[in-house]
């Protein structure tokens, strides 16, 4: 027994050491090395049902986060504190003895998996190179692909994209539609954009519109009609980090002021064409300095503030830049 204390506490050290390693390695590489909290994704997404899925093996790389223990485990579910210590001892020393562990329970989105008891197990199973687990498992139906391989961002913007087919039934109505912002919390403005657009074909009618006529009158006339102005002008040139659906916000988010200097109702065309006018009109150089220091409107060419930021930083450094001789 001495023997098998002995060896855990070392398996246990060793795997602390490699956690350590592995955080100082994500930290150089800015690689993620974090669970996914189950939190995160059920607050971005409302399941469309429940499957109990029973006993299963599974993949334990496809075991990605955790319901309530996230911060105590790294994305490889190394220990990140010697608070697990004595848990993780215990479960690594019933491996030694053959002890058979019963199985841990998993929550199921997707093609990944989270833990709702048996953190530890997972922890130590993965420290000893085994790849499948026994596991009691419960699946939630969502409409859109999530797997191990997607960092955290690209997870939880899945999970948003997720909730907003489940409200629009876009997936349905538009198969093709190609709606992918590049930041969180974006799909709750266009779902915002299109309640706005619900209450304004309602008073038009003069009946209740449903969702569904809503959805198709919203992207075919707003929607679309940015996103051809965007394509007919290049405007995606100037940014290809973005997608047209972050231009589509832009233009959305500056309607009001455009409303506010002409004094008249600007549709969603005519705001894309003056975006993309902003975007291609020349300047002299103390006016594009003037604007940029200012922030008026003739500088603030992005819809993205860290996009934004970038462009500035580098107009400035090339502007700066001793011309050649």
């Amino acid at each position: 027994m001495n023997i098998v204390r002995d060896q855990s506490a070392a398996d246990f050290d060793r795997a602390r050491n490699k956690q350590v390693i592995n955080e100082w390695l994500s930290a150089v590489s800015r690689r993620e090395n974090e669970l996914v909290p189950l939190q995160e994704i059920t607050r971005r997404v409302r399941p469309e049902g429940e499957s109990y899925r029973g006993m299963q093996e599974v993949p334990i790389n496809q075991i990605v986060g955790s319901m309530d223990r996230w911060r105590d485990f790294d994305r490889a579910f190394l220990p990140r504190d010697r608070h697990t210590k004595s848990r993780w001892r215990r479960i690594d020393e019933a491996y030694y003895e053959d002890i058979r562990l019963p199985p841990i329970q998993l929550y199921k989105v997707g093609d990944i998996y989270f833990v709702k008891d048996g953190n530890h197990r997972v922890s130590v199973a993965r420290e000893r190179g085994v790849e499948f687990i026994d596991a009691e498992v419960i699946e939630a139906h969502v409409r859109v692909p999530l797997s191990p391989e997607m960092s955290t961002q690209e997870l939880l913007m899945q999970a948003e994209y997720a909730e907003f087919l489940r409200r629009t039934d876009l997936d349905v109505l538009q198969p093709d539609h190609d709606i992918r912002p590049t930041q969180l919390g974006r799909y709750d403005v266009i779902w915002g954009h299109i309640l706005g657009h619900q209450e304004w074909l309602s008073y038009i009618w003069q009946r209740p519109a449903t969702i569904h006529e809503v959805v198709n009158d919203w992207y075919e006339f707003n929607y679309m009609s940015i996103v051809q102005v965007v394509r007919d002008r290049h405007v995606l040139d100037q940014f290809p980090r973005l997608t047209e659906a972050d231009i589509y916000l832009w233009v959305m988010r500056n309607r009001r002021m455009l409303e506010d200097e002409t004094g008249a109702d600007v549709g969603p065309v005519a705001s894309a064409e003056a975006y993309a006018d902003l975007m291609t009109q020349p300047k002299g150089v103390l006016e594009r300095i003037s604007a940029l220091i200012s922030g008026q409107r003739g500088g603030s060419r992005s819809p993205d503030p860290e996009e934004e930021q970038d462009r500035r930083h580098h107009w400035f450094k090339r502007w700066l830049r001793p011309r050649a001789k």
